[in-house]
């Protein structure tokens, strides 16, 4: 949620009289406040380091979700017809016509219109365009091209261009680190927040539905900016927590770790198996999770004539709307066609089919999908707005129009705590007082230490900067101790 502390004498302050000799109920309790003491303290710091990170994030997150409506209004003669008609031409006659005016690269695949507004998209391979691809766009019922732009995965120069800057700023793999590092430190921040705010417990409007999810309109001052940085914190905590875990699943350090827990829990998509049966040296799911989404490399050889009659067998096996085909790269693979259909019930299905025989070889039915994989699946394409349409991306503009709230209040309330007397005035306020691990209980440093070195095994980023941060503390606190003449 973001940076701020809480040192008022009953809270946060180092109660000394949690280190004085005692025990039972009463020691007890003091040193659970030690627990507190230091998620203040670890809030207060990420919120400070971190959220420049999240506000990047934030922002560049806000301008992807325009992303479908951005590329109506700057490729709208390429994505769209002019006026739909009743029955489209075959698409031979489509790739044909795509054909004569691209006759560059191989054939690659071809995308059926989701809608009876949208174009064909001929999908064509240039070595030189490296992941890239050539899409040429078609009117499905004249034929006529109506253009064509260098691709990524199916996405516009334009989205591709958000893309890049949300991933990784145009900076490549280093780039990704700054999005990985929000990601990791994000899901800390919004869960130490929420402890804090629903553990403040003070009268009766604190314990109340009403305290906790709204801001209290009579609070002046740093109450009045805390009440709202933490009402607006938990109700955008689930979103929030959600776009951490969903961010992390494509990041490079936890991404990798994601996909180890995914071999461990066999929860990767079920493959589908593109050799044809009886071909020599069968590859199962050479083309599977990826097939269908025009990263093939394409064949020169592939008959337009097939793209319907595979087309013809896709929708006999149930796959609607959206389609892409996918010729085979050799003799010995059947075609791949892809159903992607986003809107609510989700459909991913693919088959396998052998064109010469007009039959369904193998399939990949998103029902037999397992519970992780459909988790990660959906997850990944609501983090990036695909899901239901413009209901997904109204959500995703207002959690990042929260979060950069959220963390604005965050950054008011540190100005505000500053010391304003005269004898002592600063810019900002102070920091949370080190040594809240000392009141820490037993229990909690028995099972908050391996589990912290877990965590930071499966987040690296989050386990390298902790790191830092604590080498940092102890540096600084032996620093003060020094002896001064």
């Amino acid at each position: 949620m973001s940076s701020t502390q809480e040192r008022t004498p009953r809270d946060d302050a180092p109660a000394a009289a949690s280190t004085a000799p005692g025990s039972g109920p009463e020691q007890q309790a003091r040193s659970w406040k030690g627990v507190r003491a230091l998620l203040v303290r670890l809030h207060f710091y990420a919120g400070v380091f971190v959220a420049p990170f999240l506000l990047v994030a934030a922002l560049t997150g806000l301008a992807y979700t325009l992303a479908p409506q951005l590329d109506q209004l700057v490729y709208g003669d390429q994505l769209s017809v002019a006026k739909a008609g009743n029955e489209p031409r075959p698409l031979a006659e489509q790739i044909a016509a795509a054909r004569k005016a691209h006759p560059e690269g191989t054939l690659s695949s071809v995308i059926t219109p989701p809608g009876p507004e949208d174009t064909t998209r001929v999908v064509l391979s240039l070595p030189e365009l490296g992941e890239n691809q050539r899409t040429v766009f078609v009117d499905p019922y004249t034929a006529e091209v109506k253009g064509a732009l260098t691709t990524w995965y199916g996405s516009t120069p334009l989205t591709t261009w958000l893309d890049d800057l949300h991933r990784n700023l145009h900076l490549g793999e280093t780039g990704r680190l700054y999005s990985e590092l929000a990601a990791s430190w994000l899901w800390v921040i919004v869960a130490g927040g929420l402890v804090l705010w629903l553990g403040r417990a003070r009268g009766q409007r604190a314990r109340s539905a009403r305290g906790v999810l709204l801001p209290d309109r009579s609070a002046r001052g740093v109450r009045r900016t805390r009440s709202r940085h933490a009402a607006a914190g938990v109700w955008l905590a689930v979103g929030l927590l959600a776009l951490s875990a969903t961010g992390l699943t494509w990041s490079h350090y936890a991404g990798a770790r994601f996909g180890e827990l995914l071999d461990a829990a066999k929860g990767h998509a079920p493959e589908l198996v593109t050799a044809l049966p009886g071909g020599a040296e069968a590859a199962a799911g050479e083309h599977a999770e990826h097939a269908g989404h025009g990263t093939g490399h394409g064949t020169a050889s592939a008959d337009p004539a097939d793209f319907d009659a595979v087309l013809t067998v896709a929708r006999e096996a149930g796959l609607g709307g959206r389609v892409e085909l996918t010729p085979p790269a050799d003799t010995t693979s059947a075609w791949t066609a892809a159903q992607d259909d986003d809107l609510w019930p989700v459909h991913y299905d693919q088959v396998a089919v052998d064109a010469a025989k007009g039959e369904v070889t193998s399939e990949s039915r998103w029902a037999d999908y397992p519970v992780l994989a459909k988790v990660s699946k959906l997850g990944v394409q609501g983090h990036m707005g695909l899901l239901f349409g413009i209901v997904n991306q109204i959500l995703l503009a207002l959690i990042a129009v929260g979060l950069i709230s959220v963390i604005v209040w965050g950054y008011r309330m540190w100005w505000q705590r500053r010391p304003t007397r005269g004898d002592r005035m600063a810019a900002f306020g102070r920091a949370p007082v080190r040594g809240a691990w000392r009141q820490l209980p037993v229990p909690v440093l028995i099972i908050g230490v391996p589990a912290v070195a877990a965590l930071g095994w499966a987040l690296p980023l989050l386990g390298i900067t902790l790191l830092a941060f604590l080498f940092y503390d102890v540096a600084f606190g032996l620093y003060l101790r020094r002896p001064t003449d």
